[in-house]
Order: structure tokens, then C-alpha cells, then sequence
């Protein structure tokens, strides 16, 4: 009888490469993708092992877009001073804007998706109907906003610190999905809560736009799980976006500057628990944050 082991198999749905050519799901890379395949494409293709169809490709695409980097956010900072002063400085200001992003600024788009999910599974456990009408919708998110309320939590994508009108890619999104015929439960859920927030909170607030990307993400059947990483992906962007500005016009070091000469010092032991550069409301700005 042998005793030879037969030789070990790693299956994977993505690709394998060999001397004359690399394939990668199902298709040589070189002669079948390349040129005929977009970037936005190919993240959908890899993570669920389908093609999207036109309309979702449009609205997953355009959930990239509206994640990418928008604005002078600690996130930026941190990768131009990274770019500054880091030995390997390219990719430590990448990894910098990357981990601060999925850490604080993008895990409202995870967060997001998974309440939404959460909201819906639990309302269809018992066999359960979705909502057919606004009336409904409004009811399933007073209770969702109303629960969260009572464990002192806040609701993931409700409320912005900049967009205090309303964050101008929330019905952007919202209409694509429309027009795609994507605007599927987990978006119609998210809009109720917008509407419902000042009936349980007792105040109105926006919904922010990383949170309605949860939403359609999540309505376009990718796994909740993996909603941080499509963020950071869409982050990539601008962060190189960012450190290319750094290199065409430098304020990194002044940055750094500011900081360093604004900075409060005082002994380890020191009683003061409200210094100058600190924020009285330390929960409340760790929420803002993240909803960003």
C-alpha cells in the first residue's frame, strides 16, 4: 500500500498564475480583462464571484465616489505627515490615512449597513412582511431610532458635523438606486429613519453620507462584513490624491508646527480634567467623528 500523500489543494474562486499567462476568474488577465474591464468592475467581480449587472455596477461605482476622500480630514493629515517624516514615506502614509480612516472616520458605513441588516432580519425572523408603504417604513425605523435612543446609543449614519443642512450625497445616491431600480430595503429603511429622527430624537437630523453608502451597499447583496473595506478602498483614492498635493505644494511641516506650538503640557498627575485643547463632550465628539 503507498504511503505517498497526495499533494495539497488550496482551492480559490479568484486566479492562478503560471509561466505563460495569469488567469484570474476564469479569464486570462492579459487577453480578457485588461482594457475590458473597469477597476469598479473587478472589486465586485472578486468579492462576490459574479458580474455586476449595469445598474449595479452604476451604483456601486458611485458609492466610490462618494467615499473617496472629500475633504481636509484628520485622515489626510495624517497621511501628509506621515509623507513627511516616515522612512518608507509613500507607504506609511497610505497605511496612516488607511487605518485612521477604517478606525474612525469609514466605520460608519460598516456600522450602517450592519444596524440596517440587523433591523431587517430581526423584523422578518418570525416570517414578518417587509413594509409596503412610507407609513410602514416610518414605524419599523421610529422603533429602530427609539431603541438605540434607550441603550444610549447613537443611530449609525444619522447626523453629520459639517453638513448640518444635509449631506448633498445621501439623495444623490438615493436617486441613482431609484433610477437603477436598486432602492431596495435597506435604503427605503434609511430614508424613514432620516424622516423619522426629529419625531424621536426631538430634533431633525441629516443623514450622513457614509451611511446611505452602507445602505446601498448592503442592497446590492455584498456582505455587511466587508462594507469597511470597500470604503477604504474608495479612501485609496483620495489619499493618494492628497499625498500627490503635498508634493506639488508642501504644508505638512507647518501643520506639524501649529500642532507642536499649540500643545498644552502639564505633568502626568495634574488634577486639570478640562484642558484648553480638549472637548468637554469627549463621547459626543468620538460620535461626530466617525459619522464623517
Amino acid at each position: 500500500m503507498s504511503t505517498e500523500h497526495p499533494p495539497n489543494r488550496y482551492p480559490t474562486a479568484l486566479g492562478t498564475s503560471t509561466r505563460t499567462e495569469i488567469k484570474l476568474l476564469g479569464h486570462d488577465l492579459a487577453s480578457d480583462l485588461m482594457g475590458q474591464v473597469g477597476f469598479g468592475e473587478l472589486a465586485f467581480w472578486l468579492v462576490t464571484t459574479r458580474r455586476p449587472t449595469p445598474g449595479e455596477l452604476r451604483v456601486f461605482e458611485s458609492v466610490l465616489v462618494a467615499l473617496a476622500d472629500h475633504g481636509f480630514t484628520p485622515t489626510a493629515i495624517a497621511a501628509r505627515l506621515t509623507y513627511l517624516s516616515a522612512p518608507d514615506s509613500l507607504q506609511g502614509a497610505l497605511a496612516a490615512g488607511l487605518l485612521g480612516g477604517g478606525s474612525r472616520f469609514l466605520g460608519v458605513t460598516e456600522d450602517c449597513g450592519q444596524f440596517l441588516h440587523e433591523i431587517l432580519a430581526a423584523h422578518t425572523a418570525d416570517g414578518s412582511a417587509l413594509p409596503d408603504n412610507d407609513e410602514g417604513w416610518d414605524q419599523l425605523a421610529l422603533a429602530a431610532i427609539k431603541q438605540q435612543k434607550q441603550r444610549g446609543s447613537y443611530v449609525p449614519g444619522l447626523g453629520h458635523p459639517n453638513h448640518k443642512d444635509g449631506d448633498p450625497r445621501t439623495p444623490a445616491l438615493m436617486r441613482i438606486a431609484e433610477e437603477e431600480d436598486l432602492l431596495g430595503p435597506h435604503l427605503q429603511l434609511f430614508a424613514a429613519i432620516g424622516r423619522m429622527s426629529e419625531t424621536a430624537l426631538g430634533r431633525w437630523l441629516p443623514l450622513n453620507g457614509a451611511g446611505v453608502c452602507g445602505a446601498a451597499l448592503a442592497d446590492l447583496g455584498l456582505d455587511v462584513d466587508l462594507l469597511r473595506g470597500f470604503a477604504l478602498l474608495a479612501r485609496c483614492a483620495g489619499l493618494l490624491g492628497q499625498i500627490a498635493e503635498e508634493r506639488r505644494n508642501p504644508i505638512a511641516n507647518d501643520i506639524y508646527l501649529s500642532v507642536d506650538r499649540s500643545a498644552y503640557y502639564q505633568a502626568p498627575d495634574a488634577q486639570d480634567t478640562n484642558p484648553p485643547h480638549q472637548s468637554t463632550a469627549g463621547s459626543s465628539t468620538a460620535t461626530s467623528a466617525r459619522s464623517l
